[in-house]
């Protein structure tokens, strides 16, 4: 097979074409496909013939795989299956996924199951171009600062629009409380770049208040979420997108009139998160090792 790999923005995504993802993949195919997310930051794989086994079976060529989630169930029998459904709500936040860990997934793959006949993209965006957007002084000060990330607040129900679904829903998301300090600029153990770890799960910058720590992330993030930075996905049936977890935030839009949009997410486990000076992110609450193991 020949892979072709072509570039959809600037800053992020290509389309990957030449390859059967629903096939084993020989060293050299993963190889070429590391590269080209380590390059690219999100792959998209048009007309896939994959299954929840086929799924998990193609995101496992990149590492161990993590369970579907730390504290949300997996679809029945697919224990390594997250449903992003819409029943469910819409993470309409910019956020990586399951920062508030010691060592989020490396990488994410989402595969359309149910799409609505409009709306209901993934927008994607590419936090080291967002990193070395910063102005020097701010990201000189980016560099020295950490950020603790917490599951334990309104991210997955907004705490004006609570009923009794979703206020057991809210229970679910946080029946472990997790507080985990990162670096708010993370190095790519791959790539050595730069990018901003931020996202909707990073509550607080450890040694401020809550409310200067809100207007620092605040100016951060409106560097992430640059128009310029951003990859618009419009998904179509039998897609799988895989994007770099380490170096990207995402967000559902909610765009679509509630109706019925169903996606697959399968995660590879990652690394611990290293800042410019080398030094590890730390655990302040909360034991996942229920749901990943630590990549090397």
């Amino acid at each position: 097979m020949t892979l072709d790999i072509r570039k959809v923005t600037a800053h992020i995504g290509a389309q990957v074409s030449g390859v059967d993802i629903s096939e084993p993949l020989d060293g050299e195919t993963v190889a070429a496909l590391r590269e080209a997310l380590n390059v690219h930051k999100a792959l998209v794989f048009d007309d896939v013939d994959l299954d929840d086994a086929g799924q998990q079976a193609f995101a496992r060529h990149f590492g161990d795989l993590t369970t579907a989630h730390p504290t949300v169930p997996a679809v029945e029998g697919a224990a390594n299956v997250l449903p992003v459904d819409s029943e469910q709500g819409s993470a309409s936040h910019w956020h990586t996924d399951v920062t508030f860990v010691l060592n989020p997934p490396q990488a994410s793959t989402l595969r359309s199951i149910t799409l609505p006949p409009y709306g209901g993209e993934t927008l994607i965006t590419n936090s080291a171009a967002a990193y070395r957007s910063l102005p020097d002084p701010l990201r000189h000060l980016a560099d020295t600062l950490w950020a603790e990330h917490t599951n334990d607040y309104d991210y997955a129900v907004p705490a004006e629009d609570i009923d009794e679904k979703k206020a057991a829903q809210r229970a679910q998301f946080t029946s472990i409380k997790y507080r985990t300090a990162h670096p708010v600029v993370r190095v790519h153990p791959l790539t050595g770049e730069r990018g901003l770890f931020i996202g909707g799960f990073a509550q607080r910058i450890v040694g401020l208040s809550v409310t200067e720590s809100r207007t620092l992330l605040d100016l951060l993030q409106s560097y992430v979420v640059k128009p310029e930075h951003i990859l618009r996905h419009r998904w179509s049936p039998n897609q799988l997108v895989l994007f770099d977890n380490r170096i990207t935030q995402h967000y559902a839009v909610d765009n679509y009139d509630r109706q019925a949009r169903r996606l697959h997410r399968v995660t590879v486990a990652g690394d611990i998160p290293v800042g410019i000076e080398g030094k590890e992110s730390y655990s302040v609450e909360g034991d996942a090792s229920h749901y990943t193991s630590v990549a090397a």
